[in-house]
């Protein structure tokens, strides 16, 4: 039975910088605390208590992925766009090329991203 793709695989024969890039942003969700991983054929996505709440896709020259966050990121170079989806969240698509694009600001929306995945946005009142 065939498993899927693993972390390794994703990365094999991807250049030092993208795989860079893909350290770099596991390091920052490590920063928020404990999560799992969930690998299928469309993206390494990371998990938390409750749910996945983002997911990378290493390229060839960048390190593209997902944030689900209950909010849509005002306009940034690195979001390509944001959707509403389910009754409380947005799911916003990035694009980032260097590790100067994962700051501080990133690594905000990283941890919010983080309390998505503990369900905290379970707590407050729908958006729509």
């Amino acid at each position: 039975m065939d498993q899927g793709p693993t972390v390794e695989q994703y990365l094999r024969g991807k250049p030092p910088e993208v795989v860079a890039l893909y350290d770099r942003f596991i390091e920052l969700a490590e920063e928020c605390g404990p999560f799992t991983y969930s690998v299928n054929r469309s993206a390494i996505t990371i998990k938390g208590t409750r749910r996945g709440f983002a997911g990378v896709i290493p390229g060839d020259d960048h390190l593209r992925g997902y944030l689900d966050l209950t909010r849509a990121i005002e306009p940034d170079p690195r979001i390509q766009r944001s959707a509403a989806y389910e009754s409380r969240l947005f799911v916003n698509y990035f694009r980032v090329t260097s590790l100067d694009e994962m700051d501080d600001t990133f690594a905000q929306w990283l941890a919010e991203s983080y309390a998505v995945g503990r369900g905290d946005h379970l707590k407050g009142p729908k958006l729509r």
